[in-house]
């Protein structure tokens, strides 16, 4: 376990901004985490507890009075390996990139088009991230937990967990009130490719690459070719990612606005409701490529809000206002952030 107190968390949170910490915490296993919350018990310290993973995903406002925890469980376990699933349980602290790589050297399949994600495992878990067409929810099957306040190891089974866009239990009821230590998946022997979306099947046409001579490791290449040129690189310009979630609107909404915008690109979300792209709405409102100060929306993906140097957690704060603002007023629908604001 290490122990840090007063301690800048930049390097913890890819838009890059430098806030303090007042204790930050990295444990080794279960047992280091459950000691420190016995030991806080006993010491009756009431100093917050905040949980955080590679910080891809998070918006600081301001320095954090509180123990930031973070995990360091780095063990990947094959748990059963029965017909064409395998069982892995993997530790929260391995990078998420890290471990779609490490399942396809294996030789199990289901995350290839998750490649080039960051974060770490544990976090994935909470977030249920995804792309092209896949969500970490798809592959996971349990989540083991220490509650925060009991030090109580508790597993919950992905159909518990309330799955759904870019969401979980972790981010509602359950909130602030279990660290995630290891997240179980099943992943299959067989590699049956994903091609249906955000150009994936498109590109390899393009390319003339046949369906049955792709390989795993290709697919995952080609992916984060895509990602890649869409997205800025967070060691380049701080940013985390999609900052806002992709809208879901009922089809009669979807169709007035089809009215007034025939090329409106949209997707079918089942139940008589429709996804819209959240970065078309943003583009249309005039707001690629422009700033707010030293916060910006990037250039060639409006869906990504970018820190140009030195910007605050309330710089970006104030453009995604701004933002959600203008689409609304020209839309009339809300754009919700999917990045977290601490």
């Amino acid at each position: 376990m290490e122990i840090l107190t007063n301690t800048s968390l930049a390097g913890y949170n890819t838009f890059g901004i430098d806030v303090q910490a007042a204790r930050l915490v990295h444990y080794d296993s279960v047992e280091e985490l459950q000691s420190l919350l016995w030991q806080r018990e006993r010491e009756g310290d009431t100093m917050p507890l905040l949980h955080i993973g590679g910080g891809s995903n998070l918006l600081f406002m301001g320095d954090v009075a509180a123990t930031v925890l973070h995990s360091r469980i780095k063990d990947i376990v094959v748990t059963a390996d029965e017909g064409d699933n395998v069982y892995v349980r993997v530790g929260a602290g391995v990078t998420w990139d890290a471990w779609v790589q490490y399942a396809i050297d294996s030789g199990w399949h289901g995350l290839e088009n998750l490649s080039g994600i960051p974060g770490e495992v544990g976090a994935a878990a909470v977030q249920n991230i995804g792309a092209y067409g896949a969500e970490a929810k798809d592959a996971i099957i349990y989540v083991d937990t220490v509650n925060l306040q009991s030090a109580e190891v508790r597993h919950f089974a992905a159909g518990e967990l309330d799955y759904g866009y870019r969401t979980s239990r972790f981010k509602t009821d359950l909130r602030g009130r279990y660290a995630v230590t290891y997240v179980h998946f099943r992943l299959s022997h067989s590699f049956k490719p994903q091609l249906g979306y955000g150009g994936l099947g498109s590109t390899l046409r393009e390319r003339g690459i046949a369906d049955y001579d792709l390989t795993p490791q290709a697919l995952r290449q080609l992916v984060i070719e895509i990602r890649n040129s869409k997205l800025p690189d967070p060691a380049q310009l701080g940013n985390a990612g999609s900052f806002f979630k992709n809208p879901v609107v009922e089809r009669d909404v979807y169709s007035r606005l089809a009215a007034d915008y025939p090329t409106l690109p949209h997707y079918d979300a089942g139940e008589g409701r429709v996804k819209i792209p959240a970065a078309w709405l943003i583009e249309q409102a005039g707001w690629k490529g422009q700033s707010l100060g030293p916060a910006a929306v990037h250039d060639r993906q409006a869906l990504v809000l970018v820190n140009r140097g030195g910007a605050t957690g309330a710089d970006i704060a104030a453009l995604s206002r701004r933002i959600t603002d203008d689409v609304r007023t020209r839309f009339g629908i809300d754009i919700e952030p999917e990045v977290n604001f601490i």
